[in-house]
């Protein structure tokens, strides 16, 4: 087990009765629940998903935004795209309803269409792409919305917009500074989405 009981990074039935003891004694159930589901996401996403749903049927409803990111993500770990594209778009319908709980589906949404080739839904990606621009922050993000812009006008036969924006993500993915004095490394590329950089500079 973790170091906190709702963070565990491995699940059994032994760790879900420990998790599940400590649970019922507590009084902030809802944010337990939703940190343990995150935890879990990418290595255990069916145990993250049904611990999502317990999650869902609480009271509480404050960081549903980010509920609905970590369903995504759980669904792409489990191959379910068009599942993981309709939490984004949950955890962006919230998040105008409560902007002040931010996340970072304003972007996931669109990089994931793009990446998963979702071809029908092409205009939203943009919309949300040109929406939501000033909302990036680190390298990381500015590699995921190039990267996305490449990807959608490679596939609609602008070669040579797809070739501007393949070879800005690519600059940011080679970035080493955050731009960020305090945390310096924070958000950076650095050897993640091989593939997706290999894909890239195929459209130079």
């Amino acid at each position: 087990m973790s170091t906190d009981w709702y963070r565990n990074i491995t699940w059994d039935d032994s760790i879900e009765a420990a998790f599940n003891r400590k649970l019922s004694r507590s009084k902030l159930k809802e944010q337990y629940l939703r940190v343990q589901a995150s935890t879990l996401a990418k290595t255990h996403p069916e145990v993250s998903l049904k611990l999502l749903e317990r999650y869902f049927e609480m009271p509480d409803e404050s960081y549903h935004a980010q509920a609905y990111v970590d369903r995504a993500t759980a669904c792409l770990a489990l191959g379910r795209v068009d599942e993981a594209i309709e939490a984004y778009e949950a955890a962006i319908a919230r998040e105008e309803k409560f902007p002040e709980l931010a996340t970072q589906a304003h972007l996931e949404l669109p990089f994931t269409i793009a990446v998963g080739r979702v071809r029908e839904q092409y205009d939203r990606a943009l919309e949300a792409l040109d929406k939501y621009s000033e909302r990036m922050l680190f390298p990381v993000d500015f590699f995921k919305w190039h990267a996305a812009k490449a990807i959608v006008a490679a596939d609609q036969d602008q070669p040579d917009r797809a070739s501007k924006q393949a070879a800005e993500a690519l600059r940011q993915a080679e970035r080493t500074f955050s731009g960020f004095e305090s945390h310096p490394t924070s958000g950076l590329v650095k050897n993640r989405f091989n593939e997706l950089k290999e894909a890239l500079r195929a459209l130079l």
